[in-house]
């Protein structure tokens, strides 16, 4: 602690001799120049874990990477964790993956605890449940760390990334602000690693998605660095495909699949599921996307049948349907789906269904799949940073912030879709591979909205698109909470990185 200090006040005391001397005058004191602050050292630890049986040994180092001006004039320090494995001979055979949670305003911990990372945060059952606290930290046998080195990063102003005192913020709190500075911290990681030659990945979830999409093709022509594969996991491209507008019905129909895979999970519909869906999705782009097309000049009697193949499809009352003209958004569905239990689902994960609180509420007060999983995920964070990993630092671990608003959209009159830079990086790179991952029950970033996007590439030849695949998942937006599609995450992705 820094402690005040007084000084003291020296008193001159007229002198007694006869002759008086000469005043002598001092030079003012010249004061030290200002120290430029220092980056804290990086802190390294040694590890395991035992993935598919085998024991990997790793270096996990935690750091602050500064980004500067062209003048040298530091701008912000990236807060990163890094993974790296020990028994490697060639650096040029082994993968390194970047990975980012979104927001924008989140932290990496979701990856890095959930899903990616050699440690993981034991969740109850499956995943719909919240662990006792303080939650605890185990093992995590289906990280990736086998097959690929890992990098988390956090975003400017999250984690603990901080704007320079000479920096501003308003020079990374936007969308191609974003872009730049994390292309600018992957560059320098690059080259301060040694890793030029190494095969490179990006990783992003919900909003990462948006991020990775646009680092994809900024890295290649900003700094010639091709890429081997981007993960979009949650993912969005197209803000269209989430925020309905007067006269925009697009967000009716993308979300219409989920909601019949969210009321099969819940039993309100029966019949094999995959059927069922595809059923919606035919329906959503067809005859559903027409209806909403034509708003108040649908016939009445058309109208009515649309209501009543709708509330076939998402177990609603048809009569409810047809009174919001067939405009069924996430948030009334998530108020109505177990409105008759006194229940609300989650927003995150549908699969969680918790108490609705005044259950003649229209909308959902709140989200419980988010509340199961924010303590949890924050005690374990801040725990492994300390405790484990041996970090200090007083300023607060930024988990989710609203510190990075407002957040320059750039997008005037119009939504952000970056799904044509991700077309671009494929055009310009025939070795990219892109792996799409959908939660079934994500009624945050819907797994037909994704789709949706990339059906409207058009920067990207035919060749480019065969090298997109999906896989799909029975959970919400972070999937790996459930046991079952943590495992097969593991090996979908563990398939991606060893692809020729």
């Amino acid at each position: 602690m820094i402690r005040p200090f007084t000084l003291a006040l020296l008193v001159a005391i007229p002198c007694l001799a006869a002759e008086p001397k000469p005043e002598v005058r001092q030079a003012p004191e010249k004061k030290a120049p200002q120290e430029e602050k220092k980056v804290q050292e990086p802190v390294s630890r040694e590890g395991s874990v035992t993935i598919d049986g085998k024991k990997i040994d790793y270096t996990v180092t935690t750091s602050k990477l500064q980004l500067k001006k062209d003048d040298g004039t530091p701008r912000a320090s990236i807060f990163n964790v890094s993974y790296l494995r020990k028994d490697v001979e060639d650096l040029s055979q082994r993968p390194v993956m970047f990975a980012f949670n979104g927001g924008p305003g989140s932290s990496a911990v979701w990856l890095h605890l959930g899903i990616l990372g050699p440690v993981r945060v034991a969740m109850p059952g499956d995943g719909t449940e919240a662990p006792r606290p303080p939650a605890r930290l185990i093992p995590n046998e289906f990280s990736i760390l086998d097959h690929t080195d890992l990098v988390f990063v956090d975003p400017v102003s999250t984690g603990y990334s901080r704007v320079e005192k000479d920096g501003k913020a308003s020079d990374f709190h936007g969308v191609e602000e974003d872009i730049e500075s994390i292309a600018d911290f992957i560059r320098r990681w690059i080259t301060e690693n040694d890793r030029w030659s190494s095969p490179k990945y990006l990783l992003g979830e919900s909003y990462g998605g948006v991020r990775v999409a646009g680092l994809s093709e900024h890295l290649q022509s900003r700094y010639g660095m091709s890429l081997n594969g981007v993960v979009l996991l949650s993912s969005l491209l197209d803000f269209r495909t989430l925020r309905g507008g007067d006269g925009d019905n697009l967000l009716y129909s993308v979300y219409l699949p989920t909601f019949t895979s969210v009321a099969h999970h819940h039993g309100k519909l029966t019949g094999d599921r995959e059927a069922l869906v595809s059923e919606a999705r035919a329906f959503a782009n067809g005859e559903y996307a027409l209806a909403l097309i034509q708003g108040n000049s649908l016939a009445p009697e058309k109208k009515k049948e649309v209501a009543a193949t709708l509330s076939r499809l998402t177990s609603i009352d048809a009569d409810l349907i047809e009174k919001l003209d067939l405009q069924l958004d996430p948030s009334r569905f998530r108020a109505e789906l177990l409105r008759a239990e006194g229940k609300v689902i989650g927003r995150f994960d549908a699969r969680v269904a918790w108490p609705a609180g005044n259950e003649a509420d229209s909308w959902p007060s709140y989200d419980p799949s988010f509340s199961l999983a924010l303590g949890a995920y924050s005690t374990t964070m801040l725990s492994y940073l300390t405790e484990e990993l041996g970090w200090e630092e007083d300023s607060p671990y930024e988990i989710l912030t609203r510190k990075v608003h407002p957040w320059k959209w750039g997008a005037t009159n119009g939504y952000v879709n970056l799904t044509n830079r991700l077309g671009t990086a494929l055009r310009d790179n025939p070795h990219l591979r892109v792996l799409v991952m959908e939660g079934g029950c994500d009624l945050a970033t819907p797994l037909d909205g994704i789709r949706y996007s990339l059906n409207q590439m058009t920067d990207a030849p035919e060749s480019a698109l065969k090298r997109i695949s999906h896989v799909g998942y029975d959970a919400g937006h972070m999937f790996y909470l459930n046991p079952p599609d943590l495992e097969k995450a593991r090996k979908d992705l563990a398939a991606f990185l060893t692809a020729e």
